[in-house]
């Protein structure tokens, strides 16, 4: 499994055109807009079950 997260645009100009960077890990260059950055999964938010 790999930990790097797979985005599908750039998040700053919307671009598809990204690869995979080096430094710092696992981090993506956006082709359009040149800017590298990360995607980082912090967790679920479910929502809590009523009970009435």
């Amino acid at each position: 499994m790999s930990e790097r997260a797979t985005p599908f645009h750039c998040p700053y100009c919307g671009d598809e055109d990204l690869r995979p960077q080096e430094e710092p890990a696992h981090a993506w260059l956006c082709s359009a807009c040149r800017r590298v950055f990360t995607v980082k999964f912090i967790g679920l938010n479910l929502p809590q079950e009523v009970h009435g």
